[in-house]
């Protein structure tokens, strides 16, 4: 057997990054809209959890509890619509051609394109399929054998330092290693992120929060301001 082919690596965060929104914190405020929760309840939750994630300080465990427990008391054809709608009224109106053209211009290069995200697969795979990215990495919800979700996390969720161990799993499975990847980029908004975008050889501060923003200007990264 050869040596493994040297791979070029395109990683996307996706909130804030290829989206102009937070789709975590949206499909949360959709399902209060529809009516699948106490909308006022949810709403202060999710916006602390949200805040905490803006600081650095959030606890994704029980923030994967709160997410995904909504989805576990519902048949998956009933989530499955929801998502349909939520496509539909929020996802697609906020994306934008910019961020399209960015995964393309990989793509087109012969690029591993990869969204790597720490909102749940459920409500992100729809997401990654309409930028056209085959891969996806993202913290990933348990299922029933009918399809249905328990709203219990799986594995290691892919968050902060937990992307770069989800990212090399996702290498492992191909067999390969980073030692494997002859350019490798990540773009994020997120200090959250900085441990993946540590690892890459060409990070992208893309449309970065406060805290990234000035972690960028000292590391010398480049930053891209996506949808100025």
């Amino acid at each position: 057997m050869g040596a493994p082919i040297a791979m070029r690596l395109a990683l996307f965060d996706l909130d804030h990054t290829l989206l102009p929104l937070d789709s975590d914190y949206e499909w949360g405020r959709f399902l209060g809209r529809i009516g699948a929760v106490d909308a006022a309840w949810y709403e202060e939750e999710n916006r602390r959890f949200y805040q905490a994630y803006n600081d650095g300080t959030l606890d994704i465990a029980s923030f994967l509890a709160f997410s995904l427990g909504p989805l576990a008391a519902q048949p998956r054809e009933r989530i499955d619509r929801w998502h349909e709608q939520f496509m539909r009224e929020v996802i697609e109106p906020a994306i934008r051609p910019q961020a399209i053209e960015l995964v393309a211009r990989h793509r087109d290069a012969g690029d591993t394109c990869v969204i790597v995200t720490a909102t749940n697969d459920f409500v992100t795979a729809p997401i990654a399929g309409r930028f056209g990215v085959e891969h996806l990495i993202a913290s990933t919800t348990e299922r029933r054998p009918d399809g249905g979700l328990t709203g219990r996390p799986l594995g290691t969720p892919s968050f902060r330092e937990g992307k770069v161990i989800r990212t090399g799993e996702f290498l492992r499975e191909r067999g390969l290693d980073w030692t494997d990847v002859e350019r490798s980029w990540f773009y994020s908004d997120s200090a959250n992120d900085i441990p993946l975008l540590a690892k890459v050889t060409d990070p992208v501060a893309t449309n970065p929060d406060p805290r990234l923003d000035a972690h960028a200007a000292q590391a010398g990264w480049p930053v891209l301001r996506l949808f100025d």
